[in-house]
């Protein structure tokens, strides 16, 4: 039995870190990981392309990475940065453009318009590439007091499916809503628009009514796993520094929920991520 971790930052690892960490994912028969190419700004987001590029063989999973900018950096989208984008988008080890959205959690981060622009530059790249987004959604509710009166009744779920309706829907291309901590009605939005639902620690952890429901009402062919490392460790790991070893905690804890067991949730994770990126059993 196998797993792929959809979604992994694995250029937050040192040299000896990765090294170490790419030995256990494989003892841990992780085939393949996803690695997000955000960096920690534009100037950065070749990194993951740079990881997946110099590591190969049969000792480490396969390893695809992703080019984006982060709604974070969204004051950073500038046209000399769109236009690095594209140039690493087209590299073949690049599959996804991401992870990209909206984040009105922190009070540092730009202003709803400003992310807001920043996202759709980045759909009508990823759209001329013909290849699917990452989403990262957070928005204001759980946010502190600063935070809640910068961006006021802003909504990040409700404007990012305005914006999903309007300038990626037409497209018919899909994605994946990375780390999905939506709501039922979310998950149900997500689906309509052709989204898959990527699942990560905090699926396991005790307050996480919500994903929980939506894990279980999600299609079997719309689901995915990943770890979202260094960040979200599953229980029984939470609090330490998380790994694409430990991902299996988290399609077990889905696979439970599921009332299936762990082994039919890593084939169909499997399948789905190779449905979506289009990779064949040999890749």
């Amino acid at each position: 039995m196998s797993l792929i971790d959809s979604h992994a930052h694995l250029d937050m690892y040192s040299a000896e870190e990765l090294s170490q960490v790419l030995g256990r994912a494989q003892a841990a028969n992780i085939s393949t990981i996803l690695s997000i190419g955000i960096g920690d700004g534009p100037a950065e987001m070749h990194r993951a392309l740079e990881i997946a590029n110099a590591t190969n063989g049969s000792d480490v999973p396969a390893i695809y990475a992703s080019v984006g900018i982060h709604p974070q950096e969204a004051a950073s989208v500038t046209p000399e940065s769109l236009a690095r984008l594209i140039s690493l988008s087209t590299q073949p080890r690049c599959i996804a453009i991401g992870e990209i959205g909206l984040d009105y959690y922190h009070v540092e981060n730009p202003t709803p318009h400003v992310q807001q622009t920043g996202f759709i530059a980045q759909l009508v790249i990823a759209a001329a590439a013909r290849k699917p987004i990452l989403i990262h959604c957070r928005t204001s509710e759980l946010a502190t007091p600063a935070a809640k009166e910068k961006f006021g009744s802003a909504d990040a779920w409700e404007d990012l499916f305005a914006l999903l309706h309007k300038h990626w829907q037409p497209y018919g291309l899909s994605g994946i809503m990375h780390c999905f901590s939506g709501t039922a009605e979310h998950a149900r939005r997500s689906l309509d628009l052709g989204f898959y639902l990527s699942f990560a620690g905090n699926l396991t952890y005790p307050a996480a009514k919500s994903i929980r429901e939506a894990a279980v009402l999600a299609p079997a062919d719309r689901i995915l796993v990943e770890t979202d490392a260094p960040f979200l460790a599953p229980i029984p790991f939470r609090g330490q520094r998380n790994e694409p070893a430990l991902v299996a905690h988290t399609a077990a804890a889905l696979a439970q929920l599921r009332g299936v067991t762990a082994e039919e949730v890593a084939n169909q994770t499997t399948e789905n991520f190779r449905r979506l990126f289009q990779l064949g059993t040999d890749n």
